[in-house]
């Protein structure tokens, strides 16, 4: 087997910034330490996501000084998902990490996400299992997490846990925006990839400001109908359509052919019944609801590239003709 050179990266760690700076020092010096006895060539990716207290100014000083540093400076505030698909699109590892950078995740738990991961896992998450939040922040993370293990049927108990390990191929298939990021375990174990969770330390802050807002957990639950909608059909959307189409034409057909059987008995009048424009209007909404499915159908047909199945096999076992098998 060839030597690796020495520009072959084994790991990689992205750390999505917004207004860290008085955390970056110390959080550098965390990573330097535990990265050099796990042995292994690395890269520390900071990701510069708008930051206006000079953040930004001191990871350039990390990178200037350090050559297993790079910045990568957004042009403004993007948000998490941006910053992390840049640090994907970045990363130069077969193994990606990411952790936030506001010294709440312990980079000594960066071996055992390394181990994990050895154990046949593409992806590991951290399960902040004695989170140092208040409650106002815990409470509404632990009902979303139930509701989105149970929609899932993914049993992660921290789904929004920045601190996660991946294998290259998760990311190289991952497309991030909105607030996506808090659902990479359900995108990825969609694309059939092997995802698991792991208990880490969580620290409480010591500086700066939390960016959580209510406005996000709602921001949050729209985005789970999006990835549940991905998740179940985005190669299949007649499917869901088309149910939803065909319960409204059969429940307008009904109605209008109730009326239709009391008009034919002359039990009834149909100049006077409001309810017969409604079933008119339930059958004409769901042929439009049916119509709406075929053309996503067609628009999925259109867009299906083979290359999508290539990169769903995991690994092909061949019988070796030379050892006789």
């Amino acid at each position: 087997m060839a030597e690796k050179s020495e520009l072959d990266i084994e790991i990689s760690i992205i750390i999505p910034i917004l207004n860290e700076r008085d955390n970056l020092q110390e959080l550098q010096g965390q990573l330097t330490q535990v990265l050099a006895q796990v042995g292994r060539s690395y890269e520390i990716i900071y990701i510069d996501d708008g930051s206006t207290d000079g953040s930004q100014k001191l990871c350039r000083e990390f990178a200037q000084s350090n050559p297993h540093v790079m910045l990568v400076e957004l042009r403004r505030h993007f948000g998490k998902a941006a910053a992390l698909q840049a640090g994907f699109e970045t990363a130069r590892g077969e193994i990606i990490i990411t952790m936030d950078g506001d010294l709440q995740d312990d980079a000594k738990e960066i071996p055992a996400f390394l181990e994990a991961l050895d154990d046949d896992l593409d992806l590991v998450s951290g399960w902040k299992r004695d989170r140092q939040d208040p409650i106002s922040k815990t409470l509404p993370s632990r009902f979303f997490n139930f509701v989105t293990s149970q929609l899932t049927g993914i049993p992660l108990r921290d789904f929004n846990c920045g601190f996660k390990a991946y294998r290259r191929e998760v990311v190289e298939n991952l497309d991030l925006y909105g607030e996506l990021y808090r659902y990479i375990p359900v995108l990825a174990n969609a694309k059939g990839f092997r995802v698991g969770e792991i208990p880490v330390e969580h620290r409480p802050r010591l500086h700066g400001k939390s960016k959580y807002s209510i406005e996000r957990f709602f921001r949050g639950a729209f985005d789970l109908v999006t990835v549940l909608f991905l998740r179940n059909y985005q190669r299949r959307p007649l499917h869901l359509f088309g149910l939803i189409g065909v319960c409204i034409f059969l429940t307008g057909f009904a109605v209008d052919a109730f009326l239709a059987l009391q008009w034919f008995l002359g039990l009834s009048s149909l100049s006077n019944r409001p309810l017969l424009i409604f079933g008119t209007l339930l059958i004409t909404v769901g042929v439009q609801v049916l119509i709406f499915g075929l053309l996503a159908e067609m628009i999925t047909a259109a867009t299906y590239r083979r290359s999508e199945v290539t990169q769903s096999i995991r690994q092909v076992y061949r019988h070796d003709a030379s050892e006789g098998r």
